[in-house]
């Protein structure tokens, strides 16, 4: 069966890979154009495409699926089934007629639960305790297409957007590996059709998304901070304005009778904040153009003093 691989981000290497080392007909991989990155903005390949060279496949970088000179490319290629996993183009229904087994797409969610760009991250943020990989066959929806099979894992408390997105890739790696070594060739596989009533979203995040408001439960903060934790981070606002970014936390059930966002060091070596039902216990701080500091190192370098407000700044 000759198997196109569409993806772009990290989350699609374990995937590329597993297809790699289970010997399957991959006839290329198709990956979004290489982006300026850092501070020189120098163009960097995405890590599909690393990958894919390493193996030495045939890359495709188009800016735009949709342009009719890619799409004659694909149709010379003649696909029997296209992979894809975390691309990040939509894909019209012109590709979509292309491949006759379909187009299984790796989706980091339980559909129709979390339907979008940023379902690993959303689940975090609203506090599931639970989540899981689905492969489906695409339609010119947004994740709205038939689903082949899930499986599921729980979400533990330490997890955050990095953790979570490592594990479920992997997941979803070994699950589109069994699928493909038991699917008869020539139609797609069985599926179905996902229940709309129960729906949810998962927009793509914004910036603003990760300013911390300390009148919030301390649990809620916490579950912003794994959520957000690969981009934009959870920030705050301290003294003359200065951005800190929250990197690990945990919440206690402790109070302070202070208002939120009022500082408690404890020892010199912890640091607690007050949110609006407990307290929030600050473990690894960023501040802006600095390096992640561990509480006890940022308490000593700023002379943090109990009673200090953590903020929202005026503008962003």
């Amino acid at each position: 069966m000759r198997i196109l691989f569409m993806g772009t981000s990290e989350f699609a290497v374990p995937a590329l890979r597993e297809l790699v080392t289970h010997k399957f007909d991959l006839i290329g991989v198709v990956t979004q154009p290489d982006r300026p990155s850092g501070r020189g903005k120098r163009l960097s390949p995405p890590p599909v495409k690393i990958v894919a060279t390493e193996h030495s496949l045939p890359v495709y970088q188009p800016e735009k699926v949709r342009k009719p000179d890619f799409i004659r490319g694909l149709e010379h290629l003649a696909p029997d089934i296209i992979i894809v996993a975390a691309f990040g183009q939509l894909l019209p229904q012109t590709v979509l007629d292309i491949p006759p087994c379909g187009t299984i797409n790796l989706h980091p969610s339980l559909l129709p639960k979390y339907r979008g760009a940023a379902p690993i991250q959303w689940a975090l943020i609203n506090g599931e305790t639970e989540t899981g990989v689905t492969l489906m066959l695409l339609d010119a929806g947004e994740d709205t297409g038939d689903i082949i099979s899930t499986c599921r894992i729980p979400i533990q408390n330490e997890d955050n957007a990095f953790t979570l997105t490592e594990q479920l890739a992997q997941l979803g790696a070994n699950q589109l590996v069994r699928l493909l070594s038991e699917m008869p060739e020539g139609a797609p596989p069985p599926a179905t059709p996902q229940n709309n009533a129960e729906a949810t979203r998962a927009p793509r995040l914004t910036k603003e998304i990760g300013h911390i408001n300390w009148s919030q439960p301390a649990t809620t903060i916490h579950n912003l901070v794994r959520g957000t934790a690969i981009w934009p981070g959870a920030y705050t606002f301290f003294r003359n304005n200065l951005r800190l970014k929250i990197i690990n936390c945990q919440p206690l059930s402790e109070t302070f009778g202070a208002p939120s966002g009022t500082l408690k060091i404890v020892e010199k070596r912890k640091l607690l904040v007050t949110t609006a039902d407990g307290m929030l216990q600050l473990l690894q701080i960023q501040p802006a153009t600095k390096k992640v500091m561990e509480a006890s190192d940022f308490i000593n370098g700023y002379q943090l003093q109990t009673g200090e407000q953590l903020f929202a700044a005026t503008s962003l």
